[in-house]
């Protein structure tokens, strides 16, 4: 089983209208770390997530988009404060420009104090990711939560940045210090480790040094020029190129996150709290994953693929 921790919102994106006085906004439930709890589910795994969410209306419809696509509630703390709002304007090249509406907001506001005690036995693998592992009491939640479970179950950790919540990069490279420094499996965009370190940074050197902190693997992804996956025992493989007319590029990264973690389980890589690729044949595994990124990047918002459309596509590929 696997549980996923942090933010939850619903996107809204913008949508054009025939009058400058006139602001059309379509809403889907979202969040980075969320998504990836609704891939994993849709990718045949028992899910589930844990969080504070609101009891106003959105948050209603948070609940019942988690109970629809079978994720496990029971980590699901209720809160009177308000839902988080992300903004999305689209450009034409698919990519996103995101604003975040996070002020006395549900999920930042998990405390300490109401971290589950335990975890089922069955529980292979916590993940974490964006804004919540750096802003807001839910941070310093989760990071407690990461410390505490390390050694018991795989640490899964995406730093997925969000300047426009907290600009401050020290903060983010203190958040990643900490997660990074207990995580066995990291992924970051290009993008995130030009943020993080500086732009020209090796990303071959960015992965040698997390694998040095303590990772057994390391994704790099590149947006539509693909990604490679790094291993601690010295290998690394890159994706197979794809063709694909992109709608969107919402929700690719924590896709490649979902199935990159479906894929490990699948193939037998999580054992007793490990992370073991030893016999594992990682050009797969990273083909699997970009495949289902590609087929979020195909569809309209964080639309994450079912098991059956992953490998309906791999099935094509020449």
């Amino acid at each position: 089983m696997f549980i996923s921790c942090g933010d939850i919102l619903v996107d809204l994106f913008n949508q054009p209208t025939d009058s400058a006085g006139k602001v059309a906004l379509q809403g889907h439930v979202g969040g980075s770390p969320f998504n990836v709890a609704v891939g994993l589910s849709r990718l045949g795994n028992e899910a589930g997530f844990l969080c504070k969410n609101s009891t106003d209306f959105i948050g209603q419809q948070i609940s019942a988009y988690i109970r629809d696509n079978n994720i496990r509630p029971d980590w699901v703390l209720p809160s009177d404060l308000n839902s988080t709002l992300a903004m999305i304007k689209t450009n034409d090249d698919g990519s996103a420009n995101y604003a975040f509406y996070i002020d006395n907001t549900a999920d930042l506001s998990m405390q300490i104090d109401e971290l589950p005690a335990s975890f089922p036995e069955t529980l292979d693998l916590l993940h974490f990711a964006s804004y919540s592992t750096a802003v807001g009491d839910t941070s310093r939640a989760l990071q407690a939560l990461a410390k505490r479970e390390a050694g018991k179950r795989i640490i899964s950790y995406d730093p997925n940045l969000r300047p426009t919540v907290e600009p401050d990069v020290d903060v983010w490279r203190e958040t990643f210090s900490v997660f990074s420094s207990v995580a066995d499996f990291v992924k970051a965009s290009d993008e995130d480790i030009a943020t993080l370190l500086g732009e020209g940074t090796s990303l071959e050197g960015f992965a040698a040094d997390t694998i040095s902190a303590g990772a057994t693997v390391v994704v790099v992804t590149e947006g539509s020029s693909g990604a490679t996956i790094y291993s601690a025992d010295g290998r690394q493989y890159r994706s197979r190129p794809l063709k694909i007319k992109v709608a969107d590029t919402v929700g690719a990264g924590d896709t490649f996150q979902a199935a990159s973690l479906h894929w490990l389980k699948a193939n037998g890589c999580m054992k007793a709290g490990k992370l073991d690729v030893a016999d594992a044949d990682l050009q797969a595994g990273v083909d699997f994953a970009a495949v289902a990124a590609a087929i979020t990047c195909s569809r309209h918002g964080a639309d994450l693929p079912t098991l059956k459309d992953v490998e309906s596509e791999l099935a094509l590929l020449p």
